[in-house]
């Protein structure tokens, strides 16, 4: 069963594992079909999360909601929150991390310094004393594999990443912890931690101040677009 954290009229918000596509391949179901199974009813992707990603994400329940989901998708006006691992001390403990993507190899992506049009992403790196950094990450764009190639940038890819150069780990070491928009003058807002028991590392995240409220954070200052 898929944990449902959230059932409205027009939305579910669930909490997807890691390993579970968004679409099936082959004989194996994906997260949408599966909940359709579950639930019994027609839904509607309106984001996605990479397979091995676990955490938070939105489905529309009628086709009226996923193309208002989409608008605030592309206007950038659903706010999302990341948890990561890295063992690597970063570059910089905080900051932005901004540029163009381009494709390299075997499907992989680079970060350039051109900012045409570039992935934006907020960050902030905690130490733990026990060998490994958490990274509480703020996506600003939708690009793929945008989280896992910023922190690659940062010479601290994520833990069970092979693809990015990550420590071999029981999963890939991200997590969609946090959702907050506004939908029909309703404000929402939703948390998640990631849980031990679906392969995630154990730690007491209470000890990080203002995981429960990531919003709030001094979020970085985006810089502004300049093409190179």
């Amino acid at each position: 069963m898929i944990e449902i954290l959230k059932s409205h009229p027009d939305f579910y918000v669930v909490n997807k594992p890691s390993g579970l596509g968004m679409h099936s391949e082959g004989d194996t179901a994906g997260v949408i079909v599966l909940l359709e199974r579950q639930i019994g009813e027609s839904l509607f992707p309106v984001h996605r999360l990479d397979k091995e990603t676990s955490g938070l994400l939105i489905v529309a329940r009628n086709k009226s909601a996923a193309r208002d989901f989409g608008r605030l998708f592309e206007a950038h006006a659903i706010d999302k929150y990341y948890l990561a691992i890295g063992g690597n001390k970063p570059k910089k403990k905080q900051g932005l991390i901004q540029g163009d993507m381009t494709k390299s190899r075997n499907g992989s992506w680079m970060l350039c310094k051109t900012m045409h049009n570039p992935a934006t992403t907020q960050f902030f790196s905690y130490g733990t004393g026990l060998g490994f950094r958490v990274y509480l990450l703020r996506p600003l764009s939708g690009k793929t594999h945008q989280l896992r190639v910023a922190l690659k940038s940062l010479s601290a890819p994520i833990w069970g990443d092979s693809r990015y150069g990550g420590d071999a780990a029981p999963r890939l070491m991200l997590h969609a912890m946090a959702l907050r928009f506004h939908w029909h003058n309703e404000s929402f807002s939703f948390i998640a931690l990631p849980a031990s028991d679906q392969g995630f590392i154990d730690y007491d995240w209470r000890l990080i101040d203002g995981l429960q409220q990531p919003w709030q954070q001094p979020w970085p200052q985006v810089k502004s677009k300049v093409s190179n």
